[in-house]
């Protein structure tokens, strides 16, 4: 049976780029040629660089490596002197721009005739070989190697081998089709694959010896990040003061020495400016440049990213979180002490990615900062920041989360010396910073608003907790009045198994004060439904609530979430996140904490029906209630046991709104002893329903009947 082809085609629309160039035109004699001795490491800052972020832009012209072939004395050729030995003619990638590999990788638009594919997905290959292949006597792998010093252990030298049964998300090829001396490979890369360019060979080897293929550059293959499957993403250096980016800075106006940053109209004419001179920063850019050559440079690598503006955006110098303005006895501003400023605007990116090295709930946009602002672990660069943790104050969370806040949420304070030499807070301004964070919309060129994903609306009791939270991990912790007590505490329980999907969620919100006088407590609270990797993807509901606590009372309060509220925005996992924060009027203490849950989904009930003995027939029932009042639809089983049965796909259909039905499946048990058989449900609306079966498997009786 053919393999089958792994389609990323409609997963999401994120990572639709518009079509982009690769390369920077063809090489001039002279780059062809052989570089003398003492020229060799002359341009290889750029030529580095750009292979370590983007190889397709700048592929390495290696030597041809020689066929190597290897006979078994006297053997060889066939008698007649027909070859019996099994060699590559030619490799066809099949890469043409309009053809599957390249659309179902989505890189068709990508102005390159090599092929480029995407870590996660299949791809297809014909080999002509120097006679019919025999999968009975002759082996077949493929080679793959990237980088200066290929390694197995660290996935960049990559053996995959034919295997009979592709399983998906990892390296793997299989024989879909064979024409005489040609066949045809279905190739599976893992998600977790190194990004770069491959150099391809094919090995062959049987009884009369081995073969490895010539090394043809027209057949590197180029893998990229893939937006459309789970993936990791990485890091690089686009501003030039410590990794020989591509930009230098200047905010001097003086421009004289390159070109003014206004210039500029787009990034393929600073990268082939980078390339032409060799890896020499090009001279000028400002924060919308840097953020526009991220922008170009991520998403040719496959990252989904998006250029954002912050209007009144402030930059903090002091790790105070808030912008500090200085004034003397009189309420002269003291300049010298006036180095955090606003400016008028800046540009950034985010970046699409999971951050599984931060707690649930941090997945998701991304800020990272080109322009070189300030260091971070010596190095000019910043994020990436969840988005998520800027918005809820959690600066501790890595990385450079505190210097993003304090550009869209920081308070400008004044402060006023003392005739001691003291300064003292006497003014705050909390509405000035982070105006109007904006984004191209997708699909046209209009604005979008992206200021709430940033921060809590300007001025709720939301916003004002997440400043203090964030100022209460600053150098300047005590501008923010402390709460004069910590007598009430926060916790959010649920009781037995949990919730179930298709029911109300039931939570329980616990308060409890610990002092001796009544506090009222003001209280807010969120239901988001989350990706099972943490990434936020949308608000259910939100609440707000003012609680009296009496002395020495735990109060507890019923929280549910009714079944129509989330029916229609969960994803695969039914997560969801309950994020309950507050303020106590009388003492001014800051009171949160997030809560996970997830919505029970029935399990498939599996009874084995007779002895389960080996070669003998037997049959399972497996029943299932529908616990939605909503029909299921198109739903497919899944059943499978090692030992028991091979993998099968049932098409079952329907299912009627809280329906119960059963199937029966025939099976004859090949191993004896205690065997799983395992079974999923599947439909559009209810994910993650499973049963397990543990079945006892008798030897086969060679008694006489």
């Amino acid at each position: 049976m053919p393999a089958e082809r792994r389609s990323a085609r409609g997963r999401s629309a994120v990572g639709r780029f518009p079509s982009v160039t690769f390369g920077f035109g063809e090489d001039t004699e002279e780059e062809k040629e052989e570089p003398k001795e003492n020229n060799v490491k002359k341009g290889n800052a750029c030529k580095e660089w750009l292979r370590k972020v983007c190889p397709c832009c700048c592929p390495k012209h290696d030597d041809v490596i020689d066929t190597e072939v290897t006979l078994v004395d006297g053997l060889g050729k066939e008698d007649g002197g027909n070859e019996v030995l099994l060699k590559v003619k030619s490799i066809d990638l099949l890469k043409s721009k309009s053809g599957a590999n390249r659309t179902e990788h989505h890189t068709h638009l990508y102005q390159s005739d090599n092929l480029i594919i995407r870590r996660g997905q299949s791809f297809e290959m014909w080999i002509t070989l120097s006679r019919p292949f025999n999968p009975s006597s002759d082996e077949l792998h493929l080679d793959l190697k990237t980088g200066p010093l290929a390694v197995v252990a660290k996935g960049t030298h990559v053996i995959i081998p034919l295997v009979a049964k592709l399983e998906g998300d990892r390296w793997e090829a299989a024989v879909v089709k064979q024409e005489v001396k040609k066949i045809k490979l279905l190739v599976n890369s893992p998600t977790t694959a190194v990004i770069g360019r491959y150099q391809l060979t094919v090995e062959t080897n049987n009884q009369n010896g081995s073969a490895s293929s010539t090394h043809d550059p027209a057949n590197d293959i180029y893998i990229l990040f893939n937006p459309w499957c789970q993936g990791k993403y990485g890091h690089l250096m686009v501003n030039s003061p410590d990794d020989q980016g591509v930009l230098e800075g200047n905010w001097s106006g003086d421009y004289s020495n390159g070109t003014s940053p206004t210039v500029w109209s787009g990034s393929v004419e600073i990268l082939e400016e980078y390339h032409k001179k060799n890896g020499t920063p090009v001279k000028y850019g400002q924060c919308w440049v840097f953020a526009g050559v991220v922008t170009t440079v991520l998403r040719c690598l496959g990252i989904p990213t998006r250029t954002v503006t912050n209007f009144s955006s402030a930059h903090d110098t002091d790790v105070s979180l808030t912008t500090d303005v200085y004034l003397d006895e009189n309420l002269e501003p003291i300049e010298y002490l006036n180095v955090d400023s606003i400016w008028n605007f800046h540009v950034w990116n985010d970046c699409w990615m999971a951050r599984k090295d931060l707690p649930p709930g941090n997945g998701g946009w991304q800020a990272v900062d080109a322009t070189p602002q300030e260091t971070s672990q010596g190095t000019y660069c910043c994020g990436p920041a969840s988005l998520a943790a800027v918005r809820y104050g959690q600066v501790y969370l890595k990385h450079d989360t505190g210097f993003v806040f304090a550009e869209v949420n920081s308070d400008k304070i004044y402060w006023q010396k003392n005739a001691d030499g003291t300064f003292t807070q006497i003014y705050s301004e909390k509405k000035i910073v982070g105006i109007s964070i904006s984004t191209k919309a997708v699909g046209s060129n209009e604005r979008s608003d992206i200021t709430h994903l940033y921060k809590h609306p300007e001025g709720s009791n939301e916003e004002r907790i997440a400043v203090e939270t964030a100022c209460s991990f600053g150098s300047k912790a005590k501008a923010y009045s402390s709460p004069t007590a910590q007598d009430v505490s926060l916790e959010v329980t649920l009781d037995g198994d949990g919730p179930k999907m298709g029911k109300d969620a039931e939570l329980m919100i616990k308060l409890k004060n610990s002092s001796s006088q009544q506090r009222s407590v003001s209280l807010h609270s969120q239901v988001s439904v989350m990706y099972y990797t943490g990434v936020h993807k949308a608000t259910v509901r939100t609440d707000t609530t003012d609680i009296e606590v009496l002395p020495n009372e735990e109060k507890i309060l019923e929280w549910a979430l009714e079944y129509k509220d989330y029916k229609d925005k969960l994803m695969d996992q039914a997560a969801l996140m309950l994020t309950v924060s507050g303020r106590v009027k009388e003492t001014q203490q800051i009171l949160a904490t997030q809560f996970s849950f997830r919505l029970r989904t029935p399990d498939l009930i599996i009874k084995p029906l007779g002895k389960a003995v080996v070669g003998k027939k037997m049959s399972v029932e497996i029943s299932f209630t529908n616990p939605l009042p909503q029909v299921l639809k198109a739903v497919i089983f899944h059943v499978e046991g090692l030992g028991l049965m091979t993998a099968r796909k049932i098409n079952y259909g329907d299912i009627g709104s809280h329906a119960s039905v059963s199937l029966t499946e025939q099976f004859i048990p090949t191993l004896s002893g205690t065997r799983k058989l395992l079974a999923s449900l599947d439909c559009k609306q209810v994910r993650q329903v499973h049963g397990v079966s543990d079945i006892t498997v008798e030897e086969k009786s060679n008694a006489p009947l």
